[in-house]
């Protein structure tokens, strides 16, 4: 009988242990109906899609960076992410001169870049030496300095962007194309422009074609040539056909057959490009790169054509921030100070 009763007792407990699991379950969904209920009623906000942007910042042209970099946040309203390059010396200034300016609001990294990775691959004999500073040859090694984006903007520092940034990151890239360029000669007035100004636009402005290696390419001498001054880039692609290796091959023929760095356009760092993507790139709106206005302070574009313009690039010797420099009113608009008081604009030296 005392047997039968603990029995009893202990079906009694599993009972009651049952009832309140069933009454906990009841109350655990109510809850999570409630809550479903509540955040049915007010839906979370979408988080954008990050534009990257990647951009450098030289010692001495910093102004021209955080130029670049103010004309593009205050043309857009996408969610942009700044990966400003530098190397290691100027990193705090970079930092500084962001957070310490109008530009504290924007959403920025700061990227390291170490230059062993050019030893043996740079001729020193280029006409023009400021093309041999690390910097220029930021945009071979991208896949190793940004890891978590699919597509990514780079921009030269000597740009002024006028549009929004959006149009252009949504540029479409062809099936198989690591990157997209616009061509030397896409756009009329900009050809006319050239032509005032005496650049070349072909390939044969970049490649010394008495070589026999540039011979064997089979390229024609005549074909358009590209800036890679503006460059919309998938990384997948580039990582998968070993694009950054490519153009460090180029970089070292270079350097031991001189196959382009005395070249007319003396563009060390345009003319790997030039091989390594030939027939192999998409083609970016001519509006959102309109160049060489900074090949002479006299020739100009006209009003009109400037201000349809979605981004201005000031490439040649003649920058904005110096004296002489042709349109140098559209570039000053977008100046930042420096809060540091080390970069001045030439007239306010």
């Amino acid at each position: 009988m005392a047997l039968l009763r603990k029995v009893n007792q202990a079906l009694l407990f599993l009972l009651i242990v049952a009832v309140c699991g069933i009454l906990y379950k009841k109350a655990r969904r109510a809850a999570v109906s409630s809550s479903e209920a509540d955040e049915g009623s007010e839906p979370p906000e979408d988080v954008d899609e990050e534009i990257p942007v990647v951009i450098c910042a030289a010692a001495g042209r910093m102004g021209a960076t955080m130029a670049a970099i103010n004309s593009i946040y205050s043309n857009t309203d996408a969610n942009i992410v700044f990966y400003v390059v530098g190397l290691r010396n100027t990193l705090s200034r970079i930092r500084k001169w962001i957070e310490h300016s109008k530009l504290r609001e924007i959403n920025f990294k700061i990227v390291e870049f170490n230059p062993t990775v050019l030893e043996g691959k740079i001729r020193p004999d280029s006409p023009r030496p400021e093309l041999l500073q690390p910097l220029n040859f930021v945009r071979f090694y991208l896949p190793l300095l940004i890891h978590r984006h699919e597509k990514v903007i780079y921009l030269d520092d000597d740009v002024i962007v006028q549009g929004d940034i959006q149009e252009l990151y949504d540029t479409t890239l062809s099936l198989g194309h690591a990157a997209a360029f616009s061509g030397d000669c896409d756009l009329p007035a900009a050809q006319d422009f050239s032509r005032l100004v005496g650049l070349q636009n072909t390939y044969m402005g970049f490649l010394d074609y008495r070589k026999k290696a540039i011979k064997d390419l089979g390229i024609s001498p005549s074909t358009c040539s590209f800036n890679p001054g503006v460059m919309v880039a998938n990384m997948t692609e580039w990582r998968q056909q070993r694009i950054t290796k490519q153009l460090e091959k180029w970089m070292q023929r270079n350097v031991e057959e001189n196959l382009y760095s005395s070249s007319l356009g003396g563009g060390v760092a345009t003319s790997p490009m030039l091989i390594v993507f030939h027939g192999r790139h998409s083609t970016i709106n001519p509006l959102w790169h309109i160049r060489h206005l900074g090949w002479s302070p006299d020739a100009r574009y006209p009003g009109r054509f400037l201000q349809e313009a979605k981004l201005l690039h000031w490439d040649g010797q003649h920058k904005p921030w110096r004296s002489p420099g042709a349109h140098t009113g559209l570039w000053e608009s977008w100046f930042v100070p420096d809060p540091a008081g080390i970069f001045k604009l030439s007239h306010d030296s």
